[in-house]
């Protein structure tokens, strides 16, 4: 089942505030009173990373508060969860959200969860549960930092692979500028609740061809099912109704 037949399993899927949505900078609302990010993270909270049959996915210790998002948009402390990606099956296409219509090949989710609630679960119900901090990824020079993750996925090839990742800091993955957007979404998969801070960053950081044919490598199946490369695993942009897309920055 793609996306345009989810709404027939999850009603919210023509929800008030679905994500991604196509971002118009000329149409976003400066905000001067939007706080910085401040993104905290160790790299021993570092858990492992999975092929959960939709993208891979960096997992790190929920108990820990060392690797946190504060400031931006929300209130409180949200509490690192995992990050993951989603591309295309070639390099002119592969982000959920988009600029101007215009979709870069790869966009990276880090996945935070408000820690006034018991649990991820718990958050993810709420109107102010997550906060997601998307990058844009384009095409240029190879990137080191992320090739720390491409070298791990012969090992999780296939649907329910697995392995350690040891140490690594998500900032690494992050551009020099935290310059955002913001607006009030929800989850890109199902079941797409409506409990989603989306900070999206202005600045992209740069992956080579080879780098994205990595990703390509992955599959949506298991270990004995067949060859389905995972490509194309985002969700088109979803109508904005009537929210407001804010900038901590003026164009």
């Amino acid at each position: 089942m793609g996306p345009d037949t989810w709404v027939e399993e999850y009603p919210v899927a023509d929800g008030p505030r679905q994500s991604p949505i196509n971002i118009v900078p000329k149409e976003a609302v400066y905000d001067p009173d939007l706080k910085p990010l401040k993104l905290t993270y160790d790299p021993n909270d570092a858990n492992g990373i999975l092929n959960n049959g939709h993208s891979f996915q960096v997992d790190f210790i929920d108990e820990s508060d060392s690797s946190t998002l504060r400031g931006g948009p929300v209130s409180g402390v949200y509490r690192l969860k995992q990050f993951h990606c989603h591309w295309g099956s070639s390099d002119d296409q592969g982000s959920e959200h988009t600029v101007n219509g215009i979709r870069f090949p790869c966009e990276l989710h880090l996945v935070h969860w408000n820690t006034k609630y018991p649990s991820f679960g718990d958050a993810a119900k709420e109107p102010d549960g997550l906060a997601v901090v998307g990058v844009f990824l384009k095409i240029g020079a190879a990137n080191p930092k992320l090739q720390r993750i491409l070298d791990c996925f012969e090992s999780i090839k296939n649907k329910g692979k697995q392995c350690g990742l040891g140490d690594f800091d998500p900032r690494s993955l992050l551009p020099p500028s935290l310059e955002y957007w913001t607006y009030e979404g929800s989850l890109t998969t199902p079941p797409l609740l409506e409990s989603v801070t989306w900070i999206v960053l202005k600045q992209a950081i740069s992956v080579s061809p080879a780098q994205m044919e990595m990703f390509r490598s992955l599959q949506f199946c298991a270990e004995g099912e067949g060859v389905w490369d995972m490509v194309d695993n985002f969700r088109p942009p979803q109508p904005l109704k009537g929210r407001q897309l804010r900038a901590n920055f003026k164009i």
